[in-house]
């Protein structure tokens, strides 16, 4: 089973890689705990899509950690990749958008494979219901996706963006986007032309773990051309993006594939903000006291 790992945002924080900044004495990053939990479910393949610039740097640093342990592949995602009929905008260098990420796994990928951001701490129980929801994908059209508590998914330092799903027996029906989410006073809230709004702190809420057997990828590719189509008329063409959860939300309306909803328990953490990265090193500091990590991973 394969996890792939949307990792070309990376840029400059560390060694070359943004994004990636070491969460315990031993040089760990996050994503090390996302391909140690993967393993630790079943997966048996690991594919990085990153930027071929940041190639060397990120296989000395993660690669060079975990082939011993799991099948690597790395893809690349530049914006040259697009059908030939079509053409980059002029100036533009701002990429195209995670379902364009997506899609460069096709190289390499040919079986059920889970989807996910190279940032997030996802916890392990995630991949297990992953796992075995690829385990049983047998037909086309058929994807899923892990979906967290609202509440799990908040910092205390600033607002986030979720993708608020709305659920019907055991099938995703419909995402929306709230892009300024933060709690206040004890309430969850989301912000609308300047005004809060409640949310239900139990709602369930994408963080883009997907997964997918590999007829999406020609979905992906028939997205990309009408995306590329539209971009003349878009409202930024130098930052409209292709995203993954709009590109699945267009195939459930139309009928073309269903998402069953795993819901996890598990907490999500990230660096949203660089006040939430000791609260991070302080949980994995936890959970390897308490025997669910070893101290250093890769030993």
């Amino acid at each position: 089973m394969t996890l792939v790992i949307m990792a070309a945002g990376m840029g400059s924080r560390y060694g070359g890689l943004k994004q990636i900044d070491p969460v315990t004495s031993h040089g760990e990053f996050i994503v090390d705990y996302s391909i140690y939990d993967a393993i630790k479910a079943g997966f048996d393949k690991v594919v990085f899509i990153i930027k071929e610039e940041n190639y060397d740097v990120f296989r000395e640093t993660v690669g060079a950690r975990i082939e011993k342990a799991v099948k690597v592949e790395y893809v690349f995602q530049e914006l040259h990749k697009i059908p030939k009929e079509f053409s980059v905008p002029e100036g533009r260098t701002k990429p195209f958008g995670t379902a364009h990420a997506a899609l460069m796994a096709a190289e390499v990928v040919n079986e059920p494979f889970a989807i996910i951001n190279s940032d997030d701490f996802y916890g392990r129980d995630a991949y297990i219901k992953a796992y075995n929801a690829m385990a049983e994908a047998k037909s086309t059209g058929h994807f899923a996706m892990v979906g967290y508590i609202l509440k799990n998914t908040v910092t205390e330092n600033g607002h986030v963006s979720r993708g608020i799903c709305e659920v019907s027996d055991g099938k995703l029906k419909n995402v929306v986007e709230r892009t300024k989410i933060q709690e206040n006073d004890g309430k969850v809230q989301y912000m609308e032309d300047d005004v809060w709004h409640d949310l239900d702190e139990n709602a369930v809420v994408s963080m883009n773990f997907w997964v997918f057997t590999p007829d999406v990828f020609k979905m992906l590719g028939d997205g990309l051309r009408k995306f590329l189509t539209s971009l003349s008329s878009a409202k930024d063409p130098m930052k409209a993006e292709y995203f993954l959860p709009f590109l699945v939300q267009s195939k459930i309306d139309g009928g073309e594939c269903d998402v069953t909803m795993l819901e996890t328990t598990a907490k999500w953490y990230g660096v949203t903000y660089a006040e939430d990265k000791p609260k991070l090193v302080e949980f994995l500091k936890s959970q390897t006291e308490a025997g669910v990590y070893p101290d250093g991973l890769w030993k």
